[in-house]
């Protein structure tokens, strides 16, 4: 059975050849149990907090196994706020499984994933929503995803919520005792006073709703589809961004059959891309089903990068399907253009009425203008570096509830309800902010957050 007062120990750092690697353990025990197997001047139990002492780890029989050094943090002045140990060892594969094999052997039990943040709240280092940007901060893949996480870290949604609810528990409050006490609180003029009030908690919770669309797309990328007839240059785009040659490219039309995908970072935008088989019918049993994984890739991307052969003429193919894309979630790369070209952009406009770039994937000309276009389609030209955006999809509903009820206590107050009809409301989006921070504690909730940590954080 797993305790959350057990002494727990996981690798903190990848099992991978390095200069260094480290174990942490946290728990009561922490520091008596590694002493078991840490040798130094003089024992771990007596050095101080927040210091780190060079020593050796031994086993059983006393052979030394790595020379190491080992720091110590105590209550409450470590990440998961309690006693905790951190050993720094030597890189090496075997070594570290070696010393993690010897501190499980003191009775420490390795830490479930995301353990250590949960303590970490749990002892209340933390909020839930600084927890949850923890491990956004780890897989940020731009700086915007960076930036983003850090902040949240910092506590600029904390602080946010709290001043919310802190404002929306008194006026609660404030009403149940003048229901009580009407002879000591006067509630004449007291809706006039709410409503002023309620107008400012829902548009600050408004602009963090809205900022959940591109925030989403700031933390998870924007899922891309390349697409277009056959060899038009589609891998070769994703080469090109990906910055390796991740697809193979040939003058064979037909050479990509099934999809090939790769992240890939444009600046503060993060694109999921996938290349696709080339739009054509075709007699080939295996390519036709990637044609047909093709078309149905497209009609699920968030953003389609359709590429034209600007040396030949457009196709009835290319004609149909420029035609039949959506501008919003479209750009057109007209590729080659190092080339002469037989198309331009006036002749794609003709069928599709969106942004069109000329590119080339051997120069790079077009890039730019290329990350300009999607800016433009997914964050209205650009991000503003200073706003804040949610990225939980968690804390996007629970902002929606939040909202919800205070604008049914707008509603109430409009067709003058009484005072004590509407303080459940209040409570109600009380409680939905508080789930965002975890002063409204779901055990549920709790578990859902710290189970996409990795191991030892």
């Amino acid at each position: 059975m797993i305790s959350e007062s057990d002494t727990i120990a996981a690798l903190a750092t990848p099992l991978s050849a390095s200069g260094i690697g480290i174990i942490r353990v946290s728990g009561e025990d922490s520091i008596s149990l590694v002493d078991k197997i840490f040798h130094g001047r003089k024992p771990l139990t007596e050095y101080g907090a927040n210091t780190i002492n060079y020593g050796h780890i031994v086993d059983k029989n006393g052979h030394v196994v790595d020379e190491v050094l080992v720091s110590v943090f105590k209550v409450p002045h470590s990440y998961t706020g309690e006693d905790s140990v951190e050993i720094n060892c030597h890189g090496g594969v075997y070594v570290l499984r070696k010393v993690l094999s010897l501190v499980y052997d003191t009775g420490i039990r390795p830490a479930e994933p995301g353990e250590f943040s949960k303590r970490a709240f749990l002892n209340g280092r933390m909020d839930l929503s600084e927890a949850e940007s923890v491990m956004e901060l780890i897989s940020s893949g731009s700086e915007a995803s960076y930036k983003n996480s850090i902040r949240q870290l910092s506590g600029f949604l904390s602080k946010k919520v709290k001043k919310i609810r802190a404002e929306i528990i008194h006026e609660a409050a404030f009403v149940e005792a003048a229901l009580d006490d009407p002879e000591h609180y006067d509630l004449e003029g007291f809706d006039d006073k709410l409503v002023v009030s309620l107008n400012i908690w829902i548009k600050e919770i408004k602009n963090l709703i809205d900022s959940y669309h591109q925030g989403s797309l700031i933390k998870d990328g924007i899922n891309t589809v390349i697409s277009g007839r056959p060899n038009v240059g589609k891998s070769s785009l994703l080469n090109f961004l990906s910055g390796h040659e991740k697809a193979i490219v040939t003058d064979i039309p037909g050479t990509t059959r099934d999809m090939i995908e790769d992240r890939v970072v444009l600046g503060d935008i993060v694109l999921n891309l996938v290349d696709t088989a080339g739009i054509r019918k075709t007699s080939d049993a295996v390519e036709s089903i990637g044609v047909e994984k093709a078309i149905k890739a497209q009609s699920d991307a968030e953003l389609n990068l359709y590429m034209v052969d600007s040396s030949v003429q457009l196709s009835d193919d290319d004609k149909k399907y420029l035609s039949s894309f959506d501008p919003s979630s479209t750009v057109v790369l007209l590729n080659k253009s190092d080339l002469d070209s037989a198309v331009d952009i006036d002749a794609i406009h003709q069928f599709f009425n969106g942004y069109v770039v000329d590119f080339s994937t051997k120069s790079g000309d077009g890039y730019d203008e290329l990350k300009t276009a999607i800016s433009d389609l997914f964050f209205d030209g650009g991000l503003d570096k200073d706003r804040f955006y949610i990225t939980s999809e968690q804390n996007y509903n629970c902002l929606s509830d939040a909202l919800k009820s205070l604008e049914l206590v707008q509603s109430s107050i409009a067709n003058g309800l009484s005072e004590d009809f509407f303080t459940s409301d209040l409570y109600d989006a009380y409680r939905s902010l508080g789930y965002i921070i975890g002063e409204e504690v779901e055990e549920d909730l709790v578990n859902k957050v710290f189970s996409d940590f990795c191991m030892g954080k």
